[in-house]
């Protein structure tokens, strides 16, 4: 009870709990900040590591493995993701391998290494740690998923802030910001802020398009590329 009575408070916050998803969207970059408190509202009386995580939207996802058989890339084995996030990125004060065990590290998913990626039905261990890193590579290389160890300041004990990334190319739907107090390998407080994705105006628009026109939607699209492409050989003959 007296060690429980020691444990901080966290107050988070985002820089932005909404982002719009418009056109000429580049980018964005998310800034996670917050306090960390005693229970009677003074500064903090010892250090402690701090990480944030930014996670969303989870959804499953069917991964097909690429072989090249005659010259030919074709699909060979496969397997579906009971759940995946979409976007994940992790900023911590120093490399989680320091700040907790294994154990802590893959309850609360601290780290792309301990993601719970769970197969739907049986899969052979060896092949089901190679599509998770796979599916971990392909994620990274589109800026999806993120480490970035050091990422997270605390100033005098209270005040901690990290700036994480969101690509143009990022899912709309809710994230998580979870932030995370450690203390001797032990997490000792923790607290989440909600940030929504969506799309706006033409992008808006034309999503709705193709949810409820879909055979139209798909039509038009072959029709611009035809024309494009047609354009394009005119312009090419041209000059």
């Amino acid at each position: 009870m007296l060690t429980g009575a020691r444990d901080p408070i966290l107050v988070p916050e985002v820089s932005q709990h909404e982002v719009n998803l418009q056109q000429g969207f580049t980018g964005t970059e998310l800034l996670l900040f917050g306090a960390l408190l005693t229970p009677e509202g003074s500064r903090a009386a010892q250090d402690y590591d701090i990480v944030v995580v930014l996670k969303g939207p989870t959804r499953s996802i069917v991964l097909r493995e690429k072989q090249k058989i005659a010259g030919i890339w074709i699909n060979a084995a496969s397997t579906e993701l009971r759940s995946a996030p979409a976007y994940y990125a992790i900023a911590s004060t120093r490399p989680i391998s320091e700040i907790v065990d294994d154990k802590t590290a893959a309850i609360y998913e601290l780290g792309l290494k301990w993601l719970q990626l769970s197969p739907i039905g049986a899969i052979n261990p060896e092949e089901q740690a190679r599509f998770a890193a796979g599916l971990v590579d392909l994620n990274r290389r589109h800026g999806l998923y993120r480490e970035d160890e050091g990422g997270v300041k605390v100033s005098e004990q209270v005040l901690y802030q990290a700036r994480i990334g969101l690509p143009s190319s990022v899912p709309t739907g809710a994230y998580t910001a979870e932030t995370f107090a450690i203390s001797n390998g032990r997490v000792v407080a923790s607290a989440s802020s909600q940030v929504e994705v969506r799309k706006q105006g033409v992008e808006l628009a034309i999503a709705h398009f193709s949810d409820d026109y879909g055979f139209a939607y798909g039509l038009l699209a072959v029709v611009v590329s035809v024309g494009m492409g047609w354009l394009a050989g005119r312009l090419f003959a041209l000059v």
